[in-house]
Formats: structure tokens, C-alpha cells, sequence
């Protein structure tokens, strides 16, 4: 174990690079999500047909595949990314694409009364999301965004496929150069399992904060 810990500073260097992309990944998952989510309420037939065939692909094909597709065969066809915004796009897009459901269930959950007292309130349909829906369904999609980020974050060891310095990509370099196994995977485990207990924590913690803001509001309602 002491020779794993003498490449302490890769292992830094590559956590650092897992923290980095879980992070990204993670904004851009969030925004798709929304924007998917909300666009299967569209009025539009081609955006909702649109939106549904984001999500089919993107549930329906393998994340590696859609890393690999990313890195090296867009640049056959003129687009390059680097390794680092490939493993994001991948990494967001794909978990974008099971976020969207979250926010649609979360907003189709929202009692049919408060869409008739919107609409009794002359709101227009971006109005009637923006000020009642999504504040109300909020609350609801963050326990499971939550348990989506932790699994964003094991899904971007993968990444070290396409030549991402992250945390398992330097375990390997560690049990290349040691021929060590056991070390310095039980490290990298150590550290995801850090990662993800600080993950769920700050999830936790906004979870109740945006609960307790929708108590507030419903108690002054009464």
C-alpha cells in the first residue's frame, strides 16, 4: 500500500479529473433534462416526437458505445472534440436522456388543481410551468437527481477508455508501472466511495431545503 500512496499525486490529479467531468456532465445532464422533459408537453407534435426520439436513443444505446462514437468516429466525419468534452457529452447526454422522464413525471405529478388555478389566472403555458409546475415539482425530482448523480459519477470511469486521466485511468498507470492490483483499486474504491457520500450529502441538504420552501408556501396558502 505504501507504494500506491508514493503516486499520491496522480491519484490527486485524477480525482481532480473525475470531480471535473462528474461536474459538467452533471450541468449539462441538468439541462437537458429540462429542456427534453418540458419539451413532451410541447404543443408542437414535431418538438414532442422530437424530444421522444432523443430519449429512445439514448436510453437505448450503450453509454460506452456513444463515448467511443464521440471520440473517434465524429472526427471521421470532420468534428473533433477532446477526450475530456467527448466523455462530457457522452457522460450528459446519456443521463440527460433519463433526467427528462424525471422531470416529466415530476411535473405531470403536480395536482390537477393547480394547472385549472393557473389557467383561471389567464397564465400563459410558459407562465402556467415557470411560476406553478416546475416550482412545485421540483421538490420532487431532487431525491431522484440525487441518486442520478451518483450513478453520473460511476459512469464516468469509463471515461479512461477514451484516454481521460480520471481516477481509473490512473490505476492503471499505478498497476502497470507497481504490477500491483489490489492497492490501487481498493484506493480509487475509497475514493468514490468518498465522492459519492459528499454527493449524497449536498443532495440531501438541498432536498430538504427545497421541501421545507414548499411547506412554507403551502402553509401560507392555508
Amino acid at each position: 500500500m505504501n507504494e500506491v500512496l508514493t503516486y499520491s499525486p496522480i491519484l490527486i490529479e485524477g480525482t481532480i479529473t473525475s470531480i471535473t467531468l462528474t461536474i459538467a456532465s452533471a450541468i449539462l445532464a441538468l439541462l437537458v433534462s429540462f429542456i427534453v422533459g418540458l419539451a413532451r408537453f410541447s404543443r408542437l407534435r414535431s418538438v414532442r416526437w422530437s424530444a421522444v426520439v432523443y430519449l429512445e436513443f439514448f436510453r437505448g444505446t450503450s453509454a460506452i458505445v456513444q463515448m467511443f462514437f464521440m471520440y473517434y468516429v465524429l472526427p471521421l466525419l470532420g468534428v473533433n472534440f477532446s477526450p475530456i468534452m467527448a466523455g462530457i457529452l457522452a457522460c450528459g447526454l446519456n443521463v440527460g436522456a433519463y433526467g427528462s422522464e424525471i422531470v416529466r413525471g415530476a411535473v405531470q405529478s403536480v395536482g390537477r388543481p393547480q394547472h385549472e388555478a393557473a389557467i383561471s389566472l389567464n397564465y400563459t403555458s410558459y407562465q402556467r410551468f415557470l411560476y406553478v409546475l416546475i416550482p412545485q415539482a421540483i421538490p420532487m425530482m431532487v431525491p431522484t437527481f440525487g441518486n442520478l448523480l451518483i450513478e453520473l459519477l460511476k459512469l464516468t470511469a469509463v471515461a479512461s477508455l477514451i484516454t481521460i486521466s480520471d481516477l481509473t485511468f490512473m490505476a492503471q498507470i499505478i498497476r502497470a508501472q507497481t504490477a500491483l492490483t489490489l492497492e490501487p483499486f481498493l484506493v480509487i474504491l475509497i475514493i468514490y466511495f468518498c465522492i459519492s457520500s459528499v454527493l449524497i450529502a449536498i443532495t440531501n441538504y438541498i432536498g430538504r431545503k427545497v421541501s421545507k420552501g414548499r411547506d412554507t408556501i403551502q402553509a401560507g396558502g392555508d
